[in-house]
């Protein structure tokens, strides 16, 4: 972009682009991320050390987390503990997240273990973002992130954003942003909450078999036949120094991240981070793979072997 002022109206630009597809398309999640996008973008600019200051954000992070935890009443977090939870995640989980988010986390992953719970669960509505949020923390194996996914799609949600962490022990914990996949809007029902929680611990049980009970909830309405989205799918292992790059464009549908999820998982690759997105009809989906060996996806008959699976699960209907 060249310049501030450049980068000034490309958000303009953009901000109108999103809200010209519909009436319900924007709204302050979407907004968010492009403040942070446009905040990072113009710190490059401007200092040209994006990487520096990506340093100091998360020791920040890091130090108003510890103040807020030794300020809670019940005295639990001691230093020593709260110097083990810092050491658990990785630079790029403090990045993300405001105070009270990890605050939040903290909570979750201290109650989890102190009453030896098998996975935590919790839910949260966030209006301004007319989007709600699991947290789930639960020990990490392939193909966690599909059932989850799975899991909300069979509530009768969609994914909108999606954070994937792994901690240093082999914990997973996940922030999955979904709404209604029909009004686009918060789910703010604790009964629509409570069949989500247990359809994530029947899956996780292996009780339930999510690709036959969502067999049939791939279509979508009649009325949304007139648009269409060429399925396309792009592999870059330029972008990232540890991690393939799989940048996923096509017609979103109830149950799509669930597919993409389970193609993933059938192709021997471990999803470290994925960022979900979803512009009115259309959905445009980042995975940051490995192979079950830690390695980038190069072999080139490997690279079309993901290019033709994956754009299979989005032509499924």
């Amino acid at each position: 972009v060249q310049s501030p002022e450049r980068l000034k109206l490309l958000l303009v630009l953009t901000v109108c682009d999103i809200r010209a597809v519909g009436p319900n398309v924007w709204n302050g999640w979407k907004g968010q991320l492009l403040r942070e996008l446009h905040g990072e973008a113009e710190a490059a600019l401007q200092s040209g050390d994006l990487r520096g200051r990506r340093a100091s954000r998360a020791n920040r992070a890091k130090a108003e987390l510890a103040q807020a935890l030794l300020a809670e009443p019940d005295s639990w977090w001691t230093q020593e503990r709260i110097d083990r939870h810092l050491a658990r995640h990785d630079p790029r989980y403090w990045l993300g997240f405001a105070t009270e988010d990890l605050v939040r986390h903290a909570g979750l992953i201290r109650r989890t273990e102190s009453q030896s719970l098998p996975i935590g669960i919790d839910f949260r509505v966030d209006k301004f973002r007319a989007r709600s949020e699991l947290l789930l923390y639960a020990p990490d194996h392939p193909g966690l992130f599909m059932k989850v996914a799975g899991a909300i799609a069979l509530g009768g949600a969609s994914i909108v954003d999606a954070h994937i962490f792994t901690t240093t022990d082999g914990t997973a914990l996940d922030m999955l942003g979904f709404q209604d996949a029909g009004k686009h809007a918060a789910v703010d029902d604790p009964e629509r909450f409570q069949r989500i929680r247990d359809n994530l611990i029947r899956a996780l049980s292996g009780e339930i078999w999510l690709e036959k009970a969502l067999a049939g909830r791939r279509s979508l309405p009649a009325r949304a036949d007139v648009f269409r989205v060429e399925p396309r799918v792009l592999l870059d292992n330029n972008a990232s120094r540890t991690h393939t790059v799989i940048e996923v464009n096509g017609r979103d549908r109830p149950g799509l991240l669930f597919d993409l999820a389970k193609a993933l998982k059938e192709l021997g690759l471990v999803i470290s981070s994925a960022h979900i997105s979803t512009y009115g009809e259309r959905v445009v989906d980042v995975f940051y793979v490995k192979d079950v060996f830690g390695m980038k996806v190069t072999v080139r008959s490997k690279v079309m072997k993901v290019q033709k699976q994956l754009t299979e699960a989005l032509s499924l209907t």
